[in-house]
């Protein structure tokens, strides 16, 4: 056991623990909107998308938050922009902000003095660097994403399912649908310190993906994706303290494995 114990008695790892485990709740619950509605694409933009107001954080020393906060309100607004005053279908839009933001960013921070290590932090993070005030925005963040889930969880729902169906019920799904967008965003700001920009979009579809194999209804969805999110989180610590390997990669590669794993048991099991 003390491959288990050593580990575990190390504050910084702990405290990744903690981290990492908020953000795979956040993740989960609101990753499993993004699953059902087929949001994927969207999340993986903002996830991204946040990098240029991260990135002028950096280089001009602002809050980091607050950046991202701003660099992901411009995207959507975009993305908005592109699909009302255009033809072009949304995936397009999407597909150009995605490309657009990143290489922003990327030219943003190479305007600075430490590119390298700045960019590997945004895009990676670092889970093992984890501060106390990391903990309490992550704590936030959860709590705001419950009750933002258990207030419009019907308006959700409905647009997950049935767009026009949700309007014909006065649930207005296009603000609903901003509401959700907005929680991708607060997921993404939340936890990009802890898992970095890029991997955030790993527990965001990972866990949820997985829980969609083996559970029907939304709530036992949310609660396998949190299940195997937290797991992601514990198993892919243990494994990168003893393997040396990148903390943040190490659990986002977890999660990818374990959905492969229960496609491949279901499969097995129902041949």
């Amino acid at each position: 056991m003390n491959w288990l114990i050593e580990p575990l008695s190390l504050g910084f790892i702990q405290r990744a623990l903690l981290a990492g485990s908020l953000a795979a709740l956040i993740a989960a619950l609101v990753g499993t909107w993004v699953v059902i509605r087929g949001l994927s694409f969207m999340g993986d933009a903002l996830a991204h998308g946040v990098l240029p107001g991260i990135a002028l954080g950096v280089v001009f020393g602002f809050d980091l938050t607050l950046g991202a906060v701003a660099s992901a309100v411009a995207m959507v607004a975009g993305i908005n922009l592109v699909h009302r005053h255009s033809r072009l279908n949304e995936d397009t839009g999407i597909g150009l902000l995605f490309v657009g933001m990143l290489a922003l960013g990327v030219v943003i921070i190479s305007r600075g003095g430490s590119y390298a290590g700045s960019l590997t932090g945004i895009l990676f993070g670092d889970a093992l660097g984890v501060t106390g005030s990391d903990i309490v925005v992550l704590a936030v963040a959860l709590i705001l994403a419950v009750g933002a889930s258990a207030a419009l969880y019907r308006g959700f729902l409905a647009l997950s399912f049935n767009e026009e169906k949700a309007a014909m019920l006065g649930m207005h799904p296009r603000i609903v649908h901003i509401a959700m967008l907005a929680l991708v965003t607060m997921a993404v700001v939340a936890s990009f310190r802890t898992v970095g920009t890029l991997l955030i979009f790993g527990l965001l579809i990972a866990p949820p993906a997985s829980a969609a194999l083996v559970a029907r209804r939304v709530p036992a969805m949310i609660g396998v994706a949190s299940a195997y999110g937290v797991a992601s989180v514990a198993i892919g610590l243990l494994a990168s303290y003893h393997l040396d390997t990148a903390a943040s990669a190490t659990v986002a590669v977890v999660a990818v494995m374990a959905f492969f794993i229960t496609l491949g048991v279901k499969s097995a099991v129902s041949a």
